[in-house]
């Protein structure tokens, strides 16, 4: 089945409808040699084009406009080189789950394999950091290739998508027409949850008095955060999140107890290793999450819902497994459940919380501390968007900022990429120019990327970047700090750049904080000029994340500020008290 008329156009201009037929209405993209005809016919598209400066930043911009949005993001290149510099953007994409659909250019199909100019095999290169990637051969495959690219992307457990496309299938003629559905036998992704899952599910949480919400990043792609909301507040259940699922239930709620794992609350920790349920939602269990394996919630039963079946299992035994639409499975969990007596419970994870806040401690008057400069932004920009680099400032952005919705908070988790924030931050503001858009930088990632303040200024992109200039690339010093007895070998930047300066270089706006009392005035000036602006923050350069549980150990085997293991005040034992708590099922 096919859409409209066919016409005579060739490849690139059949690629240009196509995804105009996708309601595509941005790409980010370099061009260059190979990719030169679908940029020929960009020339007298509508379709808006950000030419970035890097085309790592253009992977990264497609990511944060995916992320922001919740629509596929897209991003070009051409052969080569200019395809292997999306490679880590891509692998970003893949690591957190988020559509995107690459274009790059290639050589001449009768060119590939003989090592020709800009040759690259991109299709083999990404195959691991890819849902699946195809190599266009034929002009006349072409709108079906990017159907079912859109289709890969978007559909299931989202992903990036790479179409390599040969200069010469760029060129062809071809009867143009677009497919109006998508056929693939192989992948058939399940959305409906199975109802007896769901309902074994609902008697396990009736069985419970502990019981405890665990959300990821699953939870925002499916946009089932109210539907999460619903089942916290019906069962009185504790919410902690990952970090992709921040957002997904407001910070401030009182069911909310943080992110667990490794710069986790230590109320979240604990409140997981001392459950009996852990109802896992759209998230898979990853080391810096579960810590050491063995010891992970070691009395608690685990149901797990989520859209791909193989992160079921895979790393820690799961009781109820049940795959499917996050959103869908909640709708038909929350038919069935009904209100939990866990007073007692959250009494204990009170306590928790008034002992062991997220705090640190003022060194002087006159130093700002990077945790501070996070207070004063969320302050100061309460229904912002808030992009990260990698590293120390990533974690204390996820600490302290509140969040109020989901896809507000968008950063790098399962690769950890430095560079990734303010190319993902210009992504974010183009797909929501209604929104203010932060960047929270530290002065070593903004370096990876800072070449995209062009990208800003030439399209009036009006991201605001808040730099925490500590002088070090903060987390490996934290790290050679306390495992490696202070030897920083190789950490120290401080000099390196002036990021006023720099800023001014490419016509952006420029600010610096070096006392408490500028630190907001210049975040305000920042927001409120309209411009492209960088705020160089100077903080206290040996602050460190806490809390923070070392690699290998348990995620209850926290450090303190002082680098001591703590452990958690002894409280009631609630486990007896389930007995006559079993839910009659044939009644809801």
């Amino acid at each position: 089945m096919t859409t409209g008329s066919t016409e005579k156009v060739n490849g690139a201009r059949a690629l240009i409808k196509c995804l105009e037929e996708e309601g595509v209405d941005t790409i980010f993209g370099y061009p260059g040699g190979q990719i030169i005809p679908f940029y020929n016919e960009l020339y007298d598209s509508n379709l808006r084009h950000i030419l970035v400066r890097h085309e790592q930043a253009a992977a990264h911009a497609a990511d944060g406009y995916a992320r922001a949005t919740g629509k596929t993001g897209v991003c070009v290149s051409t052969s080569g080189p200019g395809a292997t510099n999306l490679v880590t953007g891509i692998a970003t994409a893949y690591m957190d789950s988020v559509p995107i659909v690459a274009l790059t250019g290639q050589v001449p199909t009768f060119l590939i394999g003989n090592d020709a100019f800009q040759e690259a095999d991109i299709t083999g290169i990404t195959q691991p950091i890819t849902k699946h990637n195809y190599l266009v051969q034929d002009a006349n495959e072409l709108p079906r290739i990017v159907k079912e690219a859109f289709h890969i992307a978007s559909t299931g457990r989202p992903g990036p998508v790479l179409i390599d496309l040969p200069k010469d299938v760029q060129n062809a003629e071809i009867d143009f027409y677009y497919p109006d559905k998508v056929e693939l036998r192989g992948y058939k992704p399940t959305y409906k949850g199975n109802t007896q899952q769901i309902k074994r599910a609902a008697e396990e949480i009736a069985n419970s008095c502990m019981p405890i919400i665990y959300a990821g990043g699953g939870v925002i792609s499916s946009n089932a955060s109210a539907e999460l909301v619903e089942l916290a507040e019906t069962i009185s259940a504790p919410v902690t999140t990952t970090l992709l699922g921040i957002g997904s239930i407001p910070t401030e709620h009182p069911l909310y107890v943080g992110m667990l794992g490794m710069h986790g609350s230590k109320y979240a920790n604990y409140a997981v290793q001392e459950s009996d349920l852990i109802i896992a939602v759209g998230a898979r269990f990853d080391d810096r999450v579960t810590g050491k394996l063995e010891s992970f919630a070691p009395n608690a039963r685990v149901i797990h819902i989520d859209v791909d079946p193989a992160e079921i299992s895979k790393n820690v035994k799961v009781h109820i497994p049940i795959v499917g639409d996050a959103k869908q499975i909640l709708k038909s969990l929350n038919k069935y459940i009904r209100c939990c007596n866990s007073g007692a419970w959250l009494e204990k994870i009170d306590h928790w919380k008034k002992e062991y806040p997220l705090s640190y401690s003022q060194v002087s008057p006159d130093v700002i501390m990077p945790q501070f400069v996070i207070e004063q932004i969320s302050e100061a920009c309460r229904d912002a968007i808030i992009v990260t680099e990698v590293g120390q400032h990533q974690m204390w952005a996820a600490q302290f900022f509140k969040y109020k919705k989901p896809r507000t908070f968008i950063t790098s988790g399962g690769l950890g990429t430095m560079g990734y924030g303010f190319p993902a931050a210009i992504g974010a503001k183009v797909g929501r120019p209604d929104k203010t858009v932060i960047n929270i930088a530290g002065d070593g990632s903004f370096q990876m990327n800072s070449q995209e303040l062009a990208t800003a200024v030439q399209n009036d992109i009006p991201v605001v970047s808040v730099i925490l200039n500590n002088g070090y690339l903060g987390m490996v010093r934290q790290w050679q700090e306390l495992f490696y007895d202070r030897r920083y070998s190789h950490t120290f930047i401080k000099g390196s750049v002036d990021f006023v300066k720099l800023a001014e270089a490419y016509g952006a706006l420029g600010l610096r904080a070096e006392k408490p009392s500028e630190v907001r005035p210049a975040i305000e000036e920042a927001v409120n000029s309209g411009r492209p602006a960088v705020v160089e923050v100077i903080v206290e350069c040996e602050a460190n994340v806490y809390p923070m549980v070392p690699a290998g150990a348990a995620i209850n085997e926290i450090l303190d500020p002082e680098g001591h293991a703590d452990t958690p005040c002894a409280m009631p034992d609630l486990r007896a008290a389930t007995a006559d708590r079993v839910l009659d099922l044939e009644e809801h």
